[in-house]
């Protein structure tokens, strides 16, 4: 088997792709046990030994169960362990209560995955065209789940009280504090946005139309840790004509007053990452705020957040797959900018548009239907992928979307102002 793996992989680009994805996910949870990969430490989060296996369940049951004559289920109580959100896939385990999953263990986990992916190896030479599609799916979906399972074991880890780093840090290089904020002027215009149809891209993307843009700016950098510190020090938690008044709530009922994972200790800011706690960099993107904590920012510094439609035309001139992304396993982080707009990579960046259908969207049929369709209510776009983001996941178009409280993804902000 292993043999035919080498020989399909090597001559065919779609199952090339598909086993760099799948061995990319095994290289993040490397470094965990199996404890570490059970436990679940919040509701948004999921355990990584659940992110290996759900993506697993995906390509078994969307490509093999459905295309493949006589495929037998690797093990038939997996799918209701494994199904996400899937309402036409039939019953599944709460989502919060996914860390009680202690069995399988994470060796029967990979062991699972080691015997789909030769089937879809296998069977890829013969597979009709809409299943291939399901593959190049499959392996976007896998990549988003990446980054969440970087950013849940994250978390989880800042839930230890011994702060355990996943990874030994990086070597870091000394950067100059940027300079004040320069801003990218555009007049009032027509443009296009959205999917051009060219490649791959998610149905929440599509379809392209024209939308108008009024006059207005949008800065040519991030928001940095340094920046940042200097709002908390202004009382900028402290102070409700800043906030939405839900962001207010918020704040009160949470005792927020700084980004997730920093705390004040010896009279400096530190943040905890993947390689521990360690000071903050102040010349890097501030990271883990939430879009309440991004809209009254811009308040106090008198600006706004972009629109994502003023985004996609200051990036789309850009290359999505430059910046800070993630190439491998390691203890990724914002870094400081090296100049250029970098519109991609870092950090995600908060936009103030609700994510809710372009004009004339519709859901595929069938259950990857559920995909995105279902989610355009109560949350906010963000674009532009992270450190996390897999390179070459994302476009200009690429609609990431989150409610407006949660920042363990690698969340940050970018001004625009009216003109």
């Amino acid at each position: 088997m292993e043999a035919l793996t080498r020989r399909i992989v090597g001559s065919d680009p779609l199952a090339r792709r598909y086993a760099q994805v799948r061995r990319l996910s095994e290289a993040l949870v490397a470094p965990l046990s199996d404890a570490d990969a059970t436990v679940q430490s919040m509701d948004d989060a999921s355990p990584a030994k659940w992110h290996l296996a759900h993506t697993t369940w995906f390509f078994e049951t969307f490509v093999l169960r459905d295309h493949v004559p006589g495929y037998a289920l690797h093990d038939p109580r997996f799918p209701f362990l494994f199904n996400s959100y899937y309402e036409a896939e039939g019953r599944r385990h709460t989502r919060g209560r996914r860390g009680m999953i202690t069995r399988p263990t994470l060796d029967e986990v990979l062991a699972y995955r080691r015997a789909v992916d030769g089937a879809v190896l296998a069977a890829v030479a013969e597979l009709p065209a809409a299943a291939l599609e399901l593959v190049a799916l499959g392996c976007h979906h896998e990549e988003q789940h990446q980054e969440l399972l970087v950013t849940d074991v994250l978390h989880l880890f800042s839930e230890n009280p011994l702060e355990p780093a996943v990874w030994s840090p990086a070597r870091k290089v000394p950067v100059a504090l940027p300079g004040p904020i320069a801003w990218i002027e555009s007049d009032e215009r027509i443009v296009e946005v959205g999917h051009n149809s060219s490649g791959f891209a998610f149905d929440c993307e599509g379809p392209r139309h024209r939308t108008l843009l009024h006059k207005h700016a949008i800065a040519d950098r991030t928001v940095t840790n340094g920046e940042w510190a200097a709002f908390i020090a202004d009382g900028g938690y402290c102070d409700a004509r800043l906030w939405l008044s839900d962001g207010w709530a918020w704040v009160q009922r949470e005792r927020v007053g700084a980004p997730l994972y920093w705390e004040h200790r010896e009279g400096a800011w530190t943040r905890f990452g993947l390689d521990g706690r360690r000071a903050i960099d102040p010349a890097a993107p501030v990271t883990h705020v939430s879009f309440y904590e991004a809209d009254a920012y811009a308040t106090w510094a008198g600006a706004r957040l972009p629109t994502e439609f003023e985004w996609e035309a200051a990036a789309a001139p850009y290359d999505a797959s430059a910046g800070n992304q993630l190439d491998g396993a390691g203890a990724i982080e914002p870094r400081p900018s090296d100049g250029g707009p970098a519109f991609f990579g870092d950090v995600w960046e908060w936009t103030g548009s609700a994510y809710r259908p372009y004009p004339g969207f519709h859901p595929v049929e069938g259950a990857v239907g559920e995909y995105n369709g279902k989610f355009m209510n109560g949350q906010f776009v963000l674009r532009g992928g992270s450190c996390a983001t897999p390179r070459g996941h994302t476009r200009a178009c690429y609609r990431n979307f989150f409610y407006p409280h949660q920042r363990w993804q690698f969340t940050g902000v970018r001004l625009a102002k009216d003109l």
